[in-house]
């Protein structure tokens, strides 16, 4: 199988490595030189990997073609290019939805969305799919866990969810700095923070437990994290998190139906 990525960004970056350290059966990866950097690096990972120029190039010479461009790329160049019903299509462009895909490639059929994060690198994580496809359901598999969804109206939870990658990266990069500015090494500050909530997680999916009894069962009466909780709810950094989900869905629905 020959898969082509046109554009190569992060993303990008990240399924390829992903691709190269699962066992999925891959004679070629054709990726952009859009990103000339990022373009080297992968093709220093794999004798597989071959930089084209020429998106259309890159569509020719694929079984499967990811679009991994942004949205207002994405908008720019993709009707300027030939599809044909043989490929496969995955887009992980956020704002274009099906209707708007299968209208820009002029395919039908054979276009499916996904939503991968930089943790697929390691083969790890979730990658939520619409509409379910057993294809692409088995690939992902093997970089992570697939989730498949019905409907596309839904799948925009995902897509807001997933924005929130930052935010968490951010909360990490606060507390290890706030170590550093009470006399810990950066270095040391920022790996403990970083398995610290590593850990944290790891035991929130591993024992399947209820999210909002282990909130409860986290905290002592009178205790440290008792107090955080209740300071951070009171300053009301959950409700922001409400705010800004519903304003990253509201931006969603409106791009989706334009």
């Amino acid at each position: 199988m020959k898969l082509g990525f046109i554009g190569t960004g992060q993303i990008t970056k990240a399924v390829v490595t992903g691709i190269i350290n699962s066992n999925i059966k891959i004679s070629k990866i054709f990726i952009s030189e859009r990103n000339k950097k990022i373009s080297r690096i992968l093709k220093f990972k794999s004798k597989k990997i071959k930089i084209i120029k020429y998106n259309q190039d890159i569509i020719d010479k694929s079984d499967w073609v990811f679009l991994a461009v942004t949205p207002v790329v994405g908008n720019k160049i993709l009707e300027q290019l030939k599809f044909n019903k043989r490929k496969l299509i995955i887009s992980f462009i956020s704002t274009i939805n099906l209707t708007q895909l299968k209208k820009i490639t002029g395919l039908k059929t054979n276009i499916v969305r996904a939503i991968p994060l930089p943790p697929i690198a390691l083969c790890k994580g979730p990658v939520p799919i619409y509409p379910p496809n057993k294809k692409v359901k088995k690939f992902f598999d093997k970089l992570g866990s697939t989730v498949e969804i019905n409907n596309e109206k839904l799948s925009l939870n995902f897509w807001t969810t997933s924005a929130m990658m930052a935010p968490f990266y951010e909360i990490l990069y606060f507390l290890s700095d706030w170590l550093v500015k009470k006399g810990i090494k950066k270095q040391n500050a920022q790996k403990y923070i970083s398995s610290l909530f590593l850990a944290l997680s790891e035991d929130a999916f591993k024992h399947k437990k209820n999210l909002k009894k282990l909130v409860k069962e986290s905290q002592t009466p009178g205790g440290l994290n008792e107090q955080a909780v209740k300071d951070l709810r009171k300053a009301g950094f959950y409700r922001l998190l409400e705010k800004t989900s519903n304003k990253i869905i509201k931006r969603l629905n409106k791009s989706q139906s334009n």
